[in-house]
């Protein structure tokens, strides 16, 4: 598990070909996720980049996450040696614990793990009654490969790309086939929005040079069109 997880580590460096769509993505949607939150406790899958428990450390009372790259957390501690955070070394198909959290978040882990109904059901039971669980995965369908498509640049939508298979990614989603996911796990989906209505690569955007604000911009109109965003955000509820 660790070997593998670490094979993985140089796409989460600031030289990885698509820097720009992190720093954008996982500097905005935890702002989202904190919107719709309540309670005092989180415990969130992934240290990734490190950017979402910058601002979830801060919120919570109670934060823990978990993470099965011991090379991630150490380099999570070492850009990051002050924040507030338990961190967990295990799989999130072993982790265990009697513990009831306010709020879980699969911030883009999805599409990493081998069975993802095994860990929304596993998680399920970890969440208090009322409490929200947030899955934030990549979307197939997004207006970018949309384009890329139908000019023939790509030949499909839901093959994983070079990047993907940098990350570790086993599948895409969509709006669809992700809400019907969730529901076969006992789950309501409460919320969804899109992260990152993006119409061009990011190659594209980075030769404009395009402003903040209008990146920005992107961000925020991307709330409303998820069918067409780089990302998908869904806030979720247990039915069980």
């Amino acid at each position: 598990m660790n070997t593998e997880l670490d094979r993985c580590a140089p796409a989460y460096q600031e030289d990885f070909a698509y820097s720009l769509d992190n720093r954008l993505i996982l500097n905005w949607y935890p702002g989202r996720v904190l919107r719709l939150s309540s309670g005092s406790s989180m415990l969130d899958l992934g240290l990734g980049h490190g950017y979402t428990v910058q601002q979830f450390s801060e919120s919570f009372e109670r934060y823990v996450v978990v993470d099965g790259s011991p090379q991630i957390i150490r380099q999570f501690r070492e850009k990051f040696p002050h924040l507030r955070v338990e961190i967990q070394l295990g799989s999130f198909e072993d982790f265990h614990t009697e513990e009831r959290f306010d709020n879980i978040v699969m911030g883009f882990i999805l599409e990493h793990v081998d069975d993802p109904s095994t860990i929304l059901r596993r998680y399920r039971q970890y969440l208090k009654p009322g409490g929200s669980l947030f899955v934030s995965v990549p979307n197939a369908e997004a207006l970018n490969k949309r384009f890329g498509y139908a000019a023939g640049l790509i030949d499909s939508l839901t093959r994983l790309s070079p990047a993907d298979l940098m990350l570790g990614h086993q599948r895409l989603f969509t709006v669809a086939s992700l809400r019907e996911l969730v529901e076969q796990e006992k789950y309501s989906v409460k919320t969804v929005e899109g992260i990152f209505l993006k119409p061009i690569t990011t190659g594209q955007i980075q030769t404009l040079r395009l402003s903040e604000p209008i990146l920005n911009a992107m961000l925020e109109v991307g709330v409303g069109y998820p069918e067409l965003c780089v990302g998908l955000l869904m806030q979720l509820e247990s039915r069980a």
